[in-house]
């Protein structure tokens, strides 16, 4: 009887230190597992992170870019505004000679008018 005690109670004890074992190594996986989550999530916290860096890097970049742009529209539009500026200027300097033609042209006449002798050409009354 003492021995059969003794041998189940071994058996109860293998049976106990296997299953313990399994526990523990299940617990281990488990923590492994654990770890491995951890280390994943930190790894994609830190990739969102470069993302978010680069998404605000690739936002800088587009906004100096639009900035950039909108510079250089206004310098076209001040360039434009010089340039329509010197051809009013031109067109202005124009007028003013084609008046001032005229006015010459109306005095020719009068003096021709004034003076009406066959004689007298135009290059004499200039």
């Amino acid at each position: 009887l003492m021995m059969m005690m003794m041998l189940s109670t071994m058996m109860m004890m293998m049976v106990m230190m296997t299953v313990m074992i399994m526990m523990m190594v299940t617990v281990m996986m488990m923590v492994m597992m654990m770890m491995m989550m951890m280390l994943m999530l930190l790894l994609l916290l830190l990739m969102m992170m470069m993302m978010m860096m680069m998404m605000m890097m690739m936002m800088m970049m587009m906004m100096m870019m639009m900035m950039m742009m909108v510079l250089m529209m206004m310098m076209m539009m001040m360039m434009m505004m010089i340039f329509l500026m010197v051809v009013m200027m031109m067109m202005m300097m124009m007028l003013v000679l084609i008046m001032m033609m005229m006015i010459m042209i109306m005095i020719m006449i009068m003096m021709k008018m004034e003076r009406a002798v066959e004689s007298e050409t135009w290059v004499d009354v200039m």
